[in-house]
């Protein structure tokens, strides 16, 4: 583990870098509360802080109410001194401290504070990571990882607004996947979980990095292209299209010929997104009908 240590006193500050480091730890070193607080916010600085309590300038207690009032990760306080007070001790859980460490400190007092911080952080990685997780799957699709209806048409509404602000524009593509249903009857749920996981890549790889996409439902998956006309529009499209159709989809011991269709649609000042995707899904059924693996536009 990383740690901090911020001590006026030289001779203290040497003993207590040789102790941390003859149990494994690495070692930042700060000779007053300034210098622990400029530390710390470095990137990647450690997550656990050792803080003399009487510095000159910011002594420990100032340092402490200074990093809890800062936004982001936790860092874990133990605060040194010779103070035992029980006022003394109030006074800097107060402040934001977590344990304590009472100068002069023996070495098997060190490594229990220690490990008692290790396993605070622990638990903290955890619950971030946690977090994470949660929120990835609040607004991904499980299946293919991509973004899913909800997040999807969110991001439509937020481009709407940028367009409307910019008097921009941007593209709307709807695409289905052709004979789904189909795929799914004869080969098996399985085969077509694959087939929309593959789908989902190759869109993707089509897009540029200001793109997004979506699955939409089922088997269908919404394009957002920002500063895009009719035109380029259905030029990303065929694109897609093309790249969906140019190689067969492996699933198992299966190589399956899959191609999709296609509608694209364009903003106009003040639409919105229900209207925007009406469009889209008319061009997308005309696509259908005209015998699938298409790109089609709305009708002018």
């Amino acid at each position: 583990m990383k740690i901090l240590i911020a001590e006026d006193d030289r001779v203290t500050r040497q003993v207590l870098r040789a102790s941390l480091l003859s149990l494994g730890h690495q070692v930042v070193e700060a000779a007053d509360g300034t210098g622990a607080l400029e530390a710390l916010a470095q990137p990647g600085a450690p997550n656990l802080a050792i803080l003399d309590w009487l510095m000159p300038g910011m002594d420990g207690l100032e340092v402490c109410r200074a990093l809890r009032q800062r936004p982001g990760r936790y860092i874990y306080i133990v605060l040194l001194t010779a103070r035992d007070a029980h006022g003394d001790m109030i006074e800097a859980l107060d402040a934001g401290a977590d344990d304590f460490l009472t100068k002069p400190f023996k070495l098997g007092e060190l490594r229990a504070r220690l490990r008692a911080g290790e396993r605070v952080l622990a638990l903290q990685d955890d619950l971030l990571r946690s977090q994470e997780v949660l929120l990835h799957e609040a607004s991904h699709d499980r299946l293919t990882g991509l973004w899913n209806r909800g997040r999807v048409l969110d991001e439509l509404a937020r481009e709407l607004r940028r367009t409307h602000r910019d008097l921009s524009t941007l593209a709307l593509v709807l695409c289905d996947v052709d004979h789904f249903k189909q795929i799914n009857d004869t080969h098996g749920h399985t085969v077509g979980d694959t087939v929309l996981k593959q789908i989902a890549v190759r869109i993707s790889s089509t897009l540029r990095a200001s793109d997004s996409v979506g699955r939409y439902g089922g088997e269908e998956f919404l394009l957002i292209l920002p500063h895009a006309d009719i035109k380029s529009g259905r030029d990303v499209a065929d694109r897609v299209r093309t790249a969906v159709a140019a190689q067969p989809i492996t699933a198992g011991t299966l190589q399956l010929g899959v191609t999709i269709s296609l509608g694209v649609a364009c903003s106009s000042p003040g639409i919105s997104e229900e209207i925007l995707i009406h469009a889209a899904d008319q061009a997308l059924y005309r696509a259908k009908a005209n015998g699938r693996n298409r790109v089609e536009v709305p009708n002018t």
